[in-house]
């Protein structure tokens, strides 16, 4: 038991470390060696838990992958609602409690590898919602699954990215509304026209 508590401690250390370091001065500016110092371990402790600084991203990305299935799966098991915006929400939610993680990921920072992994990740996950959503109402998609949940899974991140690096004032609720009138209604409702078929120019 004081081992794992000391085991979470450790990686706790290191990770606060790194994601403040990596926002400072970007992924490339920095060392191992600058991790353990501003985590005040010894490097060799770092290699006990990652074998480099990659395997660090590595491990943020998948604490925030596991943590995301585990708030969203109450929310999608056997659900046939239609948009709801829950699952969105709980992202904001999320995202708000590990910001600089999240800012860490969104900027793209290691090549872009970690930015990759998470939108994979969040992609497949909207594409299944959405194929069971539609097959348990009885409905066929009209766009592919997958250019559905990409297209939607990019809109969602972006708007997320620009809400973390803003400051904006806006809560992760009025963002969440936004979003699903936006999805519900479209674009072009959103522009604040009201004609449902706009004319084409």
């Amino acid at each position: 038991m004081s081992e794992d508590r000391r085991t979470r401690r450790t990686r706790r250390l290191l990770r606060e470390a790194f994601v403040s370091l990596v926002l400072e001065r970007g992924y490339a500016g920095i060392t191992v060696e600058d991790i353990t110092t501003r985590a005040d371990v010894g490097r060799a402790t770092f290699y006990t838990h990652y074998t480099d600084k990659d395997a660090l991203l590595d491990g943020i990305v998948t604490d925030l992958i596991e943590e995301m299935q585990r708030r969203l799966q109450p929310l999608i098991v056997g659900s046939v609602e239609g948009f709801t915006g829950k699952p969105v929400l709980e992202l904001f939610r999320h995202a708000a409690e590990e910001r600089d993680a999240y800012r860490v990921i969104l900027r793209g920072e290691g090549d872009g590898r970690a930015l990759r992994r998470f939108t994979e990740d969040r992609t497949a996950a909207a594409a299944q919602i959405f194929s069971a959503r539609a097959a348990a109402q009885g409905v066929e998609l009209r766009i592919d699954a997958d250019v559905l949940a990409r297209a939607w899974v990019g809109e969602v991140l972006a708007t997320l990215q620009w809400w973390l690096e803003s400051g904006s004032a806006l809560s992760a609720e009025q963002i969440t509304d936004q979003l699903l009138n936006l999805s519900l209604r479209g674009r072009y409702w959103a522009s604040g026209f009201d004609d449902e078929s706009p004319t084409r120019p």
